[in-house]
């Protein structure tokens, strides 16, 4: 079977070091492959993205030397799709209208994940359809899940379960604002592009059994998924658009893209040293045998190459 992989970013800011990764190992595993490279820009959200930024992005991604050879319509241009796919849902009659504020749903004693994520308790999943009416705040949606758990193979980090009631509870897919929301977006542009592998960052790890609990309501195959480590600050942080880390504006002034991309194969284990490169010559070589799977550190003391330290400094 081709493989068809993907890169999705969001048009929130410029890409920081951390995206280019994640873009890095997409396109790697597709180009070693042979596959299909298909470029998509989730703008969801109307308050944070801007066409600007997706320009710019593009550019970002060119200058690196990593191309694509499908471009899908961007998500604020697919409402009828995902709402096609929530009326599917609807007629299942597995969602509902759920109306808790954000205050309610972060309280002391609402339920939470190891992580810190809110679980969903279910407190207007049986509300009459008198309670509804007397509602003022309008209301988000939710899919209800069962108690059961689910388990999927990730090619780098390996066995993942999740048991979506106990770990995530009900989960919304069409916001309040009626904007619908990311795990619905992406399972139904990932199977309109026939996408078959799916490689991003790990702290999207936790999403994967939402993701193919949807494919299995929709009937929409499960992609393969690989979720590579992400790039962190020496205090623990990870790298956000918010604060301007490591952008690529301040990037592209220091290095040039093989400068950058021997820095990011080193650190991620595909190469012994940072000797500039190619992204097509790192695609020739390209094994997730030898891919890091643990978050990695930027401006490591223990690591002595030149370019570790300066992008330490670049960080300060």
């Amino acid at each position: 079977m081709k493989v068809v992989g993907r890169f999705a970013p969001s048009p929130s800011g410029r890409m920081h070091l951390g995206n280019v990764f994640s873009a890095l190992m997409a396109w790697l595993s597709v180009r070693s492959a042979g596959g299909t490279m298909v470029l998509r820009i989730e703008d969801l959200d109307p308050d944070r993205c801007r066409p600007e930024y997706a320009a710019q992005l593009k550019d970002d991604l060119r200058w690196l030397g990593l191309d694509w050879d499908v471009e899908q319509t961007p998500q604020s241009r697919r409402t009828e799709a995902y709402r096609e796919r929530f009326e599917h849902l609807r007629g299942m009659e597995l969602v509902y209208p759920c109306y808790c504020s954000r205050g309610e749903l972060h309280a002391a004693s609402a339920p939470h994940a190891s992580d810190g994520n809110v679980i969903y308790a279910g407190a207007c999943r049986n509300l009459t359809e008198e309670e509804r009416a007397a509602k003022t705040r309008r209301p988000a949606w939710r899919l209800i899940v069962p108690d059961e758990e689910i388990a999927f193979h990730d090619g780098l980090q390996g066995e993942y379960r999740e048991n979506l009631a106990r770990e995530c509870g009900d989960f919304i897919i069409r916001r309040s604002d009626g904007v619908y929301a990311y795990q619905l977006a992406v399972v139904t542009d990932d199977a309109e592009a026939g996408v078959t592998q799916i490689v991003r960052g790990r702290d999207l790890l936790s999403s994967t059994p939402r993701q193919i609990y949807l494919q299995r309501l929709l009937g929409l195959p499960t992609p393969e998924y690989y979720h590579v480590p992400l790039l962190v600050a020496p205090d623990g942080r990870r790298l956000s658009k918010r604060e301007h880390d490591l952008d690529m504006g301040a990037l592209r002034e220091r290095y040039t893209p093989e400068a950058l991309l021997g820095c990011l194969a080193q650190l991620s284990g595909l190469r012994p040293t940072a000797e500039p490169v190619t992204a097509g010559e790192l695609a020739a070589c390209f094994s997730w045998n030898f891919a890091a799977k643990e978050n990695i550190t930027i401006g490591n003391p223990e690591k002595k190459s030149e370019w570790v330290c300066n992008l330490q400094k670049d960080m300060i």
